[in-house]
């Protein structure tokens, strides 16, 4: 599944442009002393509030996810069956999941190629000699774009996880080694027709876990639940990848796929109720001015080691003044 609102302008109504976007994200921030608490739900407490696809404002996420999907099962069972629901009507195609920007595959495989190169070269050196058996799960696969014009010439076995069962059958078709250059040293392993929400991992598969274009679709405690699971998954050493759009402050809705755009503020205190730390990142570039911002994070487990500065030579040799 390839997320939905890449897009900007089709996000925000007939009469509701881009700029005006742009301008209510830009708003003050809400007053916190009046959010109301909730110890049920993960609560994010951002500077700033959202806005959904109608044009709707709301002061922050824990009103909206209120409202979205409340305290009733049901609702939020239903919010993720209409997500899905969406993608089962779009054409199993690069513009299709692309949602009508196909051209956009090309810097995205560049942008996401150059990150990996940096990721494999400093975690995991000893796979360019092939002493290292790397295997990778591509979430929200759609179908297989990813995993074809990337991962699978990286590594040795690629995992596919995607709950739309037409794109699914689509990937299987064209990772099928009589229709692609595939190898038994470099193949599309399995294909798993689950969402995000209800997947765990085989413990110790995974070199990476690759999130892409997906994680908008899930509500925060999904998503901070997902990736509590997902990390037993890992190898040690292991990485999660996560290329996600990057609202400009708080949050956009897309009401009709249900899938929600964070702020980098937003990811980033969800990635620390994940445990999980920011090992690098990375902007894509060249993707059209219209588009949401796009943001590749490598994620850990491990917490980042401490650099030890030392004092400059001229700084070390200063004499000391005498009080």
């Amino acid at each position: 599944m390839q997320h939905h609102s890449i897009l900007y302008s089709e996000l925000i109504g007939k009469d509701f442009s881009f700029a005006s976007v742009r301008r209510r994200l830009a708003k003050e921030p809400f007053d916190r002393a009046n959010s109301r608490q909730n110890q049920t739900r993960t609560r994010v407490s951002m500077e700033k509030g959202g806005v959904d696809s109608a044009g709707r404002e709301f002061k922050n996420a824990e009103e909206m996810w209120r409202e979205q999907v409340g305290e009733d099962q049901s609702k939020k069972t239903e919010w993720y069956r209409q997500g899905v629901g969406y993608w089962e009507g779009v054409e199993a195609s690069a513009n299709g999941v692309l949602g009508g920007y196909g051209h956009v595959n090309e810097p995205d495989i560049m942008g996401s190629e150059a990150f990996l190169n940096t990721l494999l070269s400093e975690r995991f050196p000893d796979a360019a000699n092939s002493q290292r058996h790397l295997v990778v799960l591509d979430c929200g696969s759609g179908i297989g774009r990813v995993t074809k014009n990337l991962l699978i010439r990286y590594f040795n076995e690629v995992d596919l996880l995607e709950p739309v069962s037409h794109f699914l059958e689509t990937a299987r078709e064209s990772l099928a080694p009589e229709n692609h250059m595939a190898s038994d040293i470099h193949k599309a392993t399995n294909f798993l027709c689950v969402p995000l929400q209800e997947f765990t991992p085989e413990a110790g598969r995974y070199d990476i876990i690759w999130v892409q274009w997906c994680i908008g679709h899930l509500t925060d405690d999904d998503f901070v639940s997902f990736f509590k699971r997902a990390k037993v998954g890992l190898k040690p050493g292991g990485l999660f990848v996560l290329k996600e759009n990057i609202a400009r402050t708080g949050f956009v809705l897309d009401t009709e796929d249900r899938s929600i755009t964070r702020s980098e503020l937003y990811f980033k205190e969800l990635f620390c109720q994940c445990g999980l730390h920011i090992y690098k990142s990375k902007d894509q570039k060249g993707l059209p001015e219209e588009l949401f911002a796009v943001k590749m994070y490598a994620l850990t487990t491990d917490l980042p080691k401490k650099v030890h500065r030392t004092r400059s030579k001229v700084q070390a040799n200063r004499p000391g003044v005498i009080k």
